[in-house]
């Protein structure tokens, strides 16, 4: 009779756990974004999540958890309870760069998060003050060059990936520019347009694309091997005298570790459908993205590269959580 009764409650066990995955979402969920509203992740998922919500036929709750270079969210998010009601929209910082800039972070990337997909990929621009006497990457590493350290730059934070942008950047010309991390990227760009202490800072193209139109910040370069079809008249910092560079930004959708496969592999369905529509492609085109979309096992041999990638740049610029 014992292996009756084991074989009943694990066909009761079965039964009752296909209609809660199939029966997904019941409630509201949450997404937590770990960088402050308004900053490029946060404008990313709320471009996204609404057609994912209605897919979802749930309410899909943006979460911002900013601070740290992105390390307070991605730990909130790594602890979740794996029911699929807290979800993590990311770039790169805290996924990938972080871990190796910690000495022990409290999330393990690979062991902590179930990749969902990844959403898009786009590349980082060069932006000053207008007061800063340089027109052009060239003419900012000669003035580098005779003012070591003089010119300050802003970052997200420590660790975040626009942090690791110009920490390459600074590795591959030489210059010597001077570090200040923000809480974010928006008080940073905040005090870049204020002329607040910051004279420049590689960032991404949604949020300034506006200040730059009406002559508050001015564009150097892009940070992309190729120049951006959006913005063909910016040269490639490649082209500009840093031969070889290259740096991008990502964005992804993740669940804590051990969230039920049915789940994550519903969330992977409806989300690759609602990035690759046509109105969706046009939205991340004019923002200067490529959406991406695809499955949860591309995403993560996706990520397993970039921790690797920037694990190697970390390394050989010598940055620190300074």
């Amino acid at each position: 009779m014992r292996p009756i009764l084991r074989f009943a409650l694990f066909s009761v066990c079965a039964c009752t756990a296909v209609p809660a995955a199939a029966a997904y979402p019941e409630k509201p969920v949450r997404v937590i974004v770990p960088v402050p509203a308004g900053g490029t992740p946060d404008v990313v998922a709320r471009m996204v999540l609404p057609g994912l919500s209605a897919a979802l036929g749930q309410q899909l709750v943006v979460d911002n958890r900013g601070g740290a270079g992105g390390l307070i969210g991605a730990e909130l998010a790594a602890k979740a309870v794996p029911d699929g009601y807290t979800l993590f929209f990311s770039s790169p910082g805290a996924l990938v760069i972080l871990p190796h800039l910690q000495k022990q972070a409290a999330y393990d990337t690979l062991r902590d998060f179930a990749p969902v997909s990844l959403v898009s990929i786009g590349p980082f621009l060069l932006i000053a003050h207008p007061s800063l006497p340089a027109k052009s990457v060239k003419e900012l590493l000669a003035l580098a060059k005779a003012e070591p350290g003089k010119f300050n730059y802003a970052s997200a934070g420590n660790g975040a990936a626009n942090h690791l942008a110009m920490e390459l950047f600074k590795s591959l010309s030489g210059a010597s520019l001077t570090h200040v991390p923000y809480k974010g990227a928006p008080q940073a760009v905040t005090d870049l347009i204020g002329g607040s202490g910051v004279s420049l800072m590689f960032n991404s193209i949604p949020p300034v694309i506006q200040h730059i139109k009406a002559g508050r910040l001015k564009m150097l370069g892009v940070s992309s091997a190729k120049r951006s079809p959006q913005l063909p008249e910016v040269p490639t910092i490649n082209e500009s005298g840093v031969p070889g560079y290259e740096s991008i930004t990502w964005f992804g959708l993740l669940a804590p570790m051990k969230t039920p496969a049915a789940i994550v592999s519903r969330l992977n369905e409806l989300l690759v459908k609602v990035v690759r529509t046509p109105e969706m492609k046009a939205q991340f085109e004019m923002q200067g993205y490529d959406p991406v979309g695809g499955s949860a096992a591309e995403f993560s041999t996706f990520i397993r590269d970039e921790s690797e990638k920037y694990g190697r740049v970390v390394k050989s610029s010598g940055a620190k959580v300074d």
